[in-house]
């Protein structure tokens, strides 16, 4: 197989994948973070926001979840490109209509088709660049792509400082909008095109469970990443009411525990990039930026900074930071499969983790409402499940630093 025409680091397709993965972000976190004005204004009490609020959330990461299969499949039977193009205008439809609900039915069927959309840009984005770079240069490539397309989330704060909660949608839904005439200018991947004309079975999600070996590394693919989610869908998008919880008497902005958890990611992901190139390994780096997670968590529950919301603040910084392996996460799910898998792993990957979060979330609700267990220690027993899971995953992982993707599965 002839080797396809490479690009440089700061190519367009580059560039348009962290712009879409901005705007992704953007729309991905825009509710965790007007969550709370969003719901008053809809008439919820305090109560209600927290639990109408876990499900609305549950609806989009369920989208998200089936989204991930539709786009995954998609993405390896028409190509990387026009997954871009779909799940882009769905998700940009979906949050201009947010800007219009009326009622919590409403908010959560919206939410769904939200995260449906959602869930194709980051998969085929990450599979895209993977392809295009050089082997030598894809982790700081798809790292760039997630260390900016994650400052979405600073952007949205400070969007929701300065507008109305339903302009925040509407704002979300044009910059997509935008961001599809930017994609017009983007090309195929050449691996892609070489694929497309073998007659080999493409984006065959069946493939992935009709043999043991390619399962298992499925599995883990997905079990590597459950800590980012665990950390952001949880202790951060509820910051709030851990707060209160541990006695802090200011008021926690999820919104801007959100925001300063991204910065720290942003920092995170491109770090992890660099890390990984200089250690030569994804795997290394992983053990590092898992070892700054457990630690992150510790002092999450151990120390509150004088009971502050600064203090609550910083921590969520340290806790973004420690998680910035989402870039690595995705890159090495992509690497482990061959092209005519690729978009459908690299996809539904990284959506399957964002999909477990109701799981994760009723696993968390169960365990604290058993006897003398309550809010902090339920968290706590949660994030050590989380985390040995995740471990055992990577370390049973094959290294995947030197791996050549121009290859097919059969």
């Amino acid at each position: 197989m002839s080797t396809p025409k490479q690009a440089s680091l700061f190519s367009l397709t580059v560039i348009v994948a962290a712009l879409g993965y901005f705007v992704d972000i953007y729309d991905l976190l825009i509710f965790g973070i007007i969550r709370i004005p969003s719901l008053k204004e809809l008439g919820l009490t305090a109560d209600a926001i927290t639990t109408e609020g876990e499900w609305i959330l549950s609806a989009q990461m369920t989208g998200l979840l089936l989204g991930g299969i539709l786009w995954g499949v998609l993405g390896d039977r028409k190509g990387r490109v026009k997954v871009l193009f779909g799940s882009i205008l769905i998700y940009s439809i979906a949050n201009i209509c947010n800007g219009f609900v009326q009622n919590i039915p409403q908010y959560v069927i919206i939410r769904f088709f939200a995260g449906i959309g959602l869930a194709g840009e980051l998969g085929a984005g990450i599979t895209l660049v993977a392809e295009l770079l050089p082997k030598e240069k894809r982790g700081i490539g798809t790292s760039l792509v997630a260390g900016f397309g994650v400052l979405g989330a600073a952007i949205a704060f400070l969007i929701k400082e300065t507008f109305h909660w339903r302009t925040c949608y509407f704002i979300g839904g044009g910059l997509g909008i935008l961001l599809l005439l930017l994609r017009i200018s983007v090309l195929e991947s050449g691996m892609y095109h070489q694929m497309s004309k073998s007659n080999v079975q493409k984006g065959n999600l069946f493939m992935l469970f009709s043999n043991k070996e390619r399962f298992t590394k499925y599995l883990k693919s997905i079990f590597i990443g459950l800590p980012t989610w665990f950390v952001i869908g949880i202790l951060i998008t509820f910051s709030n009411e851990f707060g209160k919880h541990f006695g802090i008497r200011e008021d926690i902005d999820p919104g801007k525990s959100i925001m300063y958890a991204y910065i720290g990611l942003a920092i995170g992901d491109i770090s992890i990039g660099l890390v990984s190139q200089w250690l030569k390994s994804r795997k290394k780096a992983l053990y590092l930026f898992y070892a700054l997670t457990i630690i992150s968590i510790v002092l999450f529950f151990a120390i509150q900074w004088n009971g502050s919301a600064a203090g609550m603040y910083m921590l969520c910084f340290l806790l973004g930071f420690s998680i910035g392996f989402w870039a690595i996460f995705v890159t090495v799910g992509a690497e482990q499969f061959g092209t005519n898998l690729r978009a459908t792993a690299a996809t539904t990957v990284p959506n399957f983790v964002r999909g477990l979060l109701p799981l994760i979330i009723f696993i968390f609700k169960e365990i604290r409402e058993l006897n003398n267990v309550g809010y902090v220690n339920g968290a706590i027993i949660t994030a050590a499940i989380v985390m040995i899971v995740s471990t055992v995953s990577v370390i049973t992982l094959p290294e995947t630093f030197h791996k050549d993707l121009n290859y097919e599965e059969v």
